[in-house]
């Protein structure tokens, strides 16, 4: 009855979203994809792959998760060669990036989590192994996947302090379906303990670590800095401040602080990358309102950027390559309440990196990298102007943090093999 009442409530939901998802599409001028994949029809082509090839299904929500995963995508590419790896996401720019992944099979839309839905997505791909990173649980998806036989594993597990309380109100609810599942790989110990709460079985729980601590650059080894500031158009005289995966509230800070380091710093230029690259448009109006020279990275043309301009991403999967060029990091989605970014990228290229008061998504990160000295929190944006004067002011003191960083990620590695060795009982 209550699985009755849930799919009531899906369908409801759809009905109303849906609409706004394809008239918002139409506003912004740009076309919804998925939404076939969605509702569960695909080409009569799709998944007809050999069927002794063992078939995983890995489910990533959204751009975090999906480059949270890619380690072990590869891990499980090179344990299992010949298996077919399908990678679903919820979001359109997760999807960009799966899409990117050379490694993965199949790219998908996740389906509505709608009992008829699910079931003809399940029976399509086939997998024999689904893997979802992260805390994404899905009642329909979960309940049709146990009911075929098929192994549910949560990997790279978290429950945010934010979240925690709202869980705990629907244990009763939840400790039913997570017993459906056949483990949990947590990052930490207080997400192992938080889970238990909630009702999983003590016997499937294992702390594994944080795979985000295995990533690895994406950029080609023989890639130089001089070639990425050709390709941008960024001259070699100026000094690269990028603000990364901001959101509404940051920009007009991050502008304003821009606008005062300028009058210290006349080599300074902006690489400004929101979080959603619809939102570039209200972006660019607060650029030429602040009276900044801006140009989007759409629309580069051969002539060149210059000191005191902004670059304005407004296009995904090339993070890593705007952090190369930096010689300071900041990482959005901290000076709101949103729950911060990965901080670990920045650290990948050993680049210093700061970051607001709001990271309990990435709370142990966000705690490492402060105790590492990797990376340093700020409370507002009088805070961010100060700390990126002093670390503009002193280059030493920016490549010392971006070697602590790197450090801290060497030390912090392994979680990958350990999932692995859970999940798929490999040799650790």
């Amino acid at each position: 009855m209550v699985y009755l009442l849930y799919d009531i409530i899906v369908w409801l939901i759809a009905l109303f979203l849906v609409p706004c998802y394809l008239i918002r599409g139409v506003i912004q001028g740009k076309v919804r994809r998925g939404l076939r994949e969605r509702l569960g029809f695909f080409e009569p082509e799709r998944f007809n792959y050999d069927t002794s090839r063992q078939v995983f299904w890995i489910h990533a929500v959204s751009v975090g998760e999906t480059r949270a995963a890619i380690p072990l995508i590869k891990a499980l590419r090179k344990n299992h060669p010949d298996a077919v790896l399908v990678l679903s996401n919820v979001t359109e720019t997760g999807h960009e990036i799966a899409r990117g992944i050379q490694v993965v099979d199949e790219c998908l839309f996740f389906p509505l989590d709608a009992s008829w839905v699910v079931q003809r997505v399940v029976q399509r791909v086939r997998p024999d192994q689904v893997i979802i990173v992260e805390t994404e649980l899905w009642p329909n998806f979960i309940r049709t996947c146990h009911r075929f036989g098929i192994p549910v594993h949560l990997v790279n597990g978290r429950i945010s302090d934010r979240s925690f309380p709202r869980y705990l109100r629907f244990k009763k609810l939840l400790q039913p379906l997570l017993g459906l599942l056949n483990s949990f790989c947590m990052q930490s110990q207080t997400d192992a303990d938080r889970v238990e709460q909630l009702g999983a079985p003590l016997d499937k729980i294992v702390v594994t670590g944080n795979i985000k601590f295995d990533m690895e650059s994406s950029l080609p080894a023989d890639v130089s800095n001089e070639q990425l500031r050709q390709e941008f158009h960024v001259p070699e005289t100026c000094r690269v401040l990028v603000a990364g995966s901001t959101h509404s509230g940051e920009e007009e800070l991050v502008i304003t602080v821009y606008q005062q380091l300028r009058k210290r710093f006349d080599d300074l230029l902006l690489i400004l990358v929101p979080r959603h690259p619809e939102r570039c448009d209200q972006v660019a109006e607060w650029l030429t309102d602040a009276r900044l020279q801006w140009q989007r990275r759409s629309q580069l043309a051969d002539q060149p950027l210059a000191c005191g301009q902004v670059l304005l991403v407004d296009t995904i999967g090339e993070m890593l390559k705007f952090y190369q060029l930096a010689q300071v990091i900041f990482v959005g989605g901290s000076l709101v309440p949103v729950g911060g970014h990965n901080v670990l990228e920045a650290s990948l290229l050993k680049k210093p990196v700061l970051f607001g008061p709001y990271m309990h998504n990435f709370r142990e990160i966000a705690a490492m990298i402060e105790q590492a000295q990797g990376g340093g929190r700020i409370e507002n944006s009088d805070a961010l102007r100060r700390e990126l004067e002093r670390l503009l002011d002193d280059p030493q003191a920016c490549l010392s943090m971006g070697e602590k960083g790197s450090v801290l990620l060497q030390k912090n590695s392994g979680a990958t093999l350990q999932t692995l060795h859970h999940v798929l009982r490999l040799k650790p």
